[in-house]
């Protein structure tokens, strides 16, 4: 069975992904175990979990040519993907597929997290 992770996320980059500009969450360390779907927590001033990401794939590659296949989509900077993936052989993207929005924000402790993840935890 496919598990679901929860990520903190900056709200410029939530915001984006919410829009359809994002379409790739991109991590320097990807989930070992076979996921469904991103829980989003918004991270500071938000703090709360609000919204759930299909992840329609999971994209491995040296951080030249994972830029190359996904910056049409990518919602960020080619600066700002240079400097997250600095001196990294390799690079993960998650690509999102159907976002769905909570209608009220939810606090961590509704899953059963205590603290928001530094990378991610699964659910």
């Amino acid at each position: 069975m496919k598990k679901k992770i929860l990520i903190s996320i900056n709200p410029k980059h939530v915001d984006n992904i919410i829009k359809g500009i994002k379409k790739y969450e991109y991590r320097k360390i990807a989930a070992k175990q076979d996921i469904s779907s991103i829980i989003i927590y918004e991270t500071t001033p938000i703090k709360r979990v609000v919204a759930e990401a299909e992840i329609i794939d999971v994209l491995e590659f040296p951080p030249e040519e994972l830029w190359e296949i996904t910056k049409q989509e990518s919602g960020i900077s080619k600066k700002f993907f240079d400097q997250y993936f600095k001196n990294r052989d390799l690079a993960y993207a998650y690509k999102l597929g159907e976002i769905k929005v909570y209608d009220e924000p939810r606090l961590l402790i509704e899953f059963g997290i205590k603290v928001a993840p530094q990378s991610f935890v699964y659910l």
